[in-house]
């Protein structure tokens, strides 16, 4: 929890005595420190302790963060790890109480494992390979087809660039690009939605193969950055031969073409951004670790003023906070009798029954 959310430890008084709420001096009420506590997404006990509390991050943090800051998770990074612990907690009693299988793929990988083979397992698996691609034009497209395949195989994912749903409040892409939940009943993978498609196509991809490895995890704000945990570096490598194999990339690699050619082919070939064909076109010697620091930084300048200039591919997006087959599962549990309403609504989001009822059309479930 953020110092900023907690160092404040005011106390109350009787709402009959607070007739000069904005006269320097005076306390809250019970009622402005409730409505405090919920824009700063801090429980209200939180400022009647002594001292802040320090939280600790809940899931095995991978990333390798010099940044003193970023040591410390923020409110809204902790709220959001807490809120898909919760998905991932219910799932799996739905998932055996219809006679659904382990997923098989979740824990047998080994971040010794070849790298070629391994994004080739994964690949074979999701579905993903260059021929599933065909027919896709732009990385939204890619995104939503690579959500669609994890989902049709029980992977849940969620996407989403703000705390609890609020637009007001966003996720720092700067403090994380994503999160694994592993588990052979209920695995998630979430994707800061802050970003742009053409990054968090890398980012959910990198998710999955901690997935396969079986271990939950924060990843690196920056693919750019060498972690010194193996796993991530695995991660990273993986996620990166999978979209773009290096084989393949070599084969059709022209080294006296000009960086500007280098990008646009592969990139349209294997229907990835330019930034995942920068960080190979370093795997393959073209760009030392300096010239790939310039170019990565001036592509995603050249994406945000695309984005300004309303460009309309790489728009920012608040995503989706629970996955499809998360909703569908809760849904129908909520309507056969399993689930109360009320555990639905503060999993699900919608908080009438009117709103509910749309999420259940728009999900194709009936009653």
């Amino acid at each position: 929890m953020s110092t900023r959310a907690t160092e404040v430890q005011p106390r109350l008084r009787p709402v009959s005595e607070d007739r000069g709420l904005g006269v320097r001096g005076t306390q809250p009420t019970l009622k402005r420190l409730e409505a405090f506590a919920q824009a700063t997404h801090a429980p209200i006990g939180f400022y009647f302790l002594a001292a802040p509390p320090v939280e600790t991050m809940p899931i095995p943090d991978l990333r390798a963060v010099a940044d003193e800051s970023l040591t410390r998770p923020s409110p809204g990074l902790l709220d959001t790890i807490y809120f898909c612990q919760r998905l991932k907690t219910w799932y799996p009693e739905f998932m055996q109480s219809r006679h659904e299988p382990r997923l098989e793929f979740v824990g047998p990988a080994q971040a010794s494992d070849d790298i070629v083979k391994a994004a080739a397992r994964m690949l074979k698996t999701l579905g993903f390979d260059l021929s599933a691609r065909t027919g896709h034009f732009g990385w939204g497209d890619e995104f939503r087809l690579l959500i669609e395949q994890a989902d049709a195989h029980g992977i849940l994912v969620t996407v989403s660039g703000a705390v609890g749903g609020d637009k007001r409040c966003r996720l720092d892409l700067w403090e994380f690009r994503g999160f694994a939940l592993a588990d052979p009943w209920a695995s998630l993978a979430f994707v800061n939605g802050a970003g742009t498609k053409a990054v968090q196509v890398f980012t959910l991809v990198h998710e999955f193969a901690h997935l396969w490895l079986g271990r939950s995890g924060i990843s690196d704000p920056d693919p750019r950055v060498v972690p010194d945990e193996e796993s991530e570096r695995w991660c990273n490598r993986v996620a990166a031969e999978l979209l773009v194999p290096l084989d393949i990339l070599r084969d059709e690699f022209v080294p006296r073409a000009s960086l500007e050619l280098e990008l646009n082919r592969p990139a349209r070939h294997f229907k990835v951004s330019r930034l995942v064909i920068l960080l190979r076109l370093h795997d393959v010697g073209r760009l030392s670790r300096n010239e790939l620091r310039v170019a990565y930084d001036a592509e995603l300048s050249r994406l945000k003023l695309m984005q300004a200039r309303g460009g309309g591919i790489f728009n920012l997006t608040l995503g989706s906070r629970v996955s499809k087959r998360f909703a569908r599962a809760l849904v129908v549990s909520t309507l056969e009798g399993h689930t109360g309403f009320t555990e639905a609504f503060r999993l699900l989001g919608p908080n009438t029954m009117a709103s509910f009822d749309r999420l259940r059309r728009n999900l194709e479930v009936g009653y």
